[in-house]
């Protein structure tokens, strides 16, 4: 069928699809080939509650939907008007069996291309992976080769940080915001289109005050620097995030930023302050094993062998703890927290199919999650939930996850200006002058 039109040939990686099971419905009208090895693959990720083994078993179910009175081999008309076909030429001939004499999926999915090309033409046919190296073998043989960019965001540059600095603002103005607490847009006299929840410091000389943008009465209202937990945030970024984090018309937060810019220590501070609004505090990170290696192969009971990744929640726990004298009723509270769960730290795959009711709900780690995988949590949340994702979109721990593709960057883009969500970018480290030095210059 595809000699038929003259559209392009997109080859699909297995990463692709474990990536988003959607992702053949992605090329328009062109037409789309699923190599046979990829089909082989697929099926030895179908088992397991990560997202790729969700993905996995979704793909295949739509696969056969769309097979159910066709052939795949010779070709299905999909809904966008491009063909989808299954190739099984995976031969090689001399030329690639002198280049690439190893026998592996990858190879075989790069002879599919080729093979097409070769019949079809070079200017038709292009690899789609998210794998670099595999990108960068297809271009050295002659086959174009390209990232699946569906979900990708245009520019990490670009991305909204939440938050503006405005100088040389009329002093009158500023005493305004300290004597009457809010001003409206159209009487303060800024040239400025804020976005609902969306902060601003503005200064003359020394003189200065921070305000955020509220929808609903269109004015901006001066944001108090206030403790939470014990914790005092020690600049205007902080500052905004605790605002945020104890806003309870604010149902989602998203916080940004470099190593020790005090994200996580923010939300749990802001999380354990409001927990009388809550009947729950979750706190969840993703598990990235070290080496490729499951939590299966630590030794240990479940318990001991997830501690050693959710340790850094542990640290920022102890960080807030430790704000208070040793055998306060405080300084007890969150042992007591943890002992009868009210506050619980848990991997995030554990929450897949909870529905999550007035509950606070903090993901750290969040760059390492797909939109796909950021969509699921969002859509646990219930009634009176308030969910926190935190992360930092430079430090990605997953191979197929880049600065512009993560959940956390796209979360960002794709829902900026909705009134019931907030975001800050912090970036000034406030762990140590030796953590900062470091963060900035190695």
């Amino acid at each position: 069928m595809l000699e038929r039109n003259s559209n392009k040939i997109f080859v699909l990686d297995t990463n692709v699809v474990l990536f988003d099971f959607r992702s053949i419905y992605s090329f328009q009208e062109h037409n789309v080939v699923i190599p046979i090895t990829m089909l082989e693959e697929v099926d030895k990720f179908k088992k397991g509650n990560e997202i790729i083994n969700y993905n996995a078993r979704e793909f295949t179910r739509e696969l056969d939907s769309l097979s159910e009175d066709q052939l795949l081999n010779e070709g299905v008309v999909l809904d966008t008007g491009g063909i989808l076909m299954v190739d099984t030429n995976i031969k090689k001939d001399e030329y690639l069996r002198e280049v690439f004499w190893e026998d592996s999926p990858d190879h075989r999915i790069l002879s599919v291309a080729y093979n097409l090309a070769n019949k079809y033409g070079k200017e038709r046919v292009y690899l789609v992976s998210k794998d670099i190296n595999l990108r960068m073998k297809s271009k050295s043989i002659g086959i174009a080769a390209e990232d699946y960019e569906t979900g990708k965001i245009k520019s990490i540059d670009d991305l909204y940080t939440g938050k503006n600095c405005i100088e040389d603002v009329d002093t009158q103005l500023i005493d305004r915001f300290y004597t009457e607490g809010q001003i409206a847009l159209k009487s303060s006299g800024l040239n400025i289109e804020p976005l609902p929840n969306e902060y601003y410091i503005l200064r003359n000389g020394k003189k200065g005050a921070i305000c955020k943008y509220q929808k609903y009465d269109d004015s901006l209202h001066i944001v108090e620097k206030r403790e939470a937990y014990g914790i005092m945030p020690r600049n205007a970024e902080q500052t905004f995030s605790l605002d945020a984090l104890t806003n309870p018309r604010i149902q989602l937060v998203t916080l940004s930023g470099k190593a020790g810019t005090g994200k996580t220590l923010m939300a749990l501070a802001a999380a354990l302050e409001c927990l009388g609004k809550y009947k729950q505090v979750l706190l969840a990170r993703p598990i990235i094993p070290l080496s490729n290696r499951d939590i299966g192969y630590l030794p240990g009971d479940i318990r001991s062998k997830i501690d050693p990744y959710m340790q850094p929640l542990y640290d920022n726990l102890g960080v807030i703890k430790h704000q208070f004298d040793d055998g306060t009723a405080d300084f007890r509270s969150i042992d007591q927290l943890l002992d009868n769960d009210t506050l619980q730290i848990m991997p995030l795959a554990y929450i897949r199919g909870r529905s999550l009711s007035k509950v606070y709900f903090i993901i750290d780690e969040a760059q390492n999650l797909t939109p796909h995988e950021v969509k699921t949590i969002i859509t646990r949340a219930g009634e009176g939930t308030k969910v926190v994702f935190t992360g930092d979109p430079y430090q990605i721990d997953t191979p197929y996850l880049d600065s512009r593709s993560n959940g956390l960057t796209y979360l960002i883009d794709k829902i900026k200006g909705q009134e019931l969500y907030a975001h800050i970018t912090l970036e000034r480290g406030e762990r140590s002058e030796l953590a900062e030095l470091a963060t900035d210059l190695l």
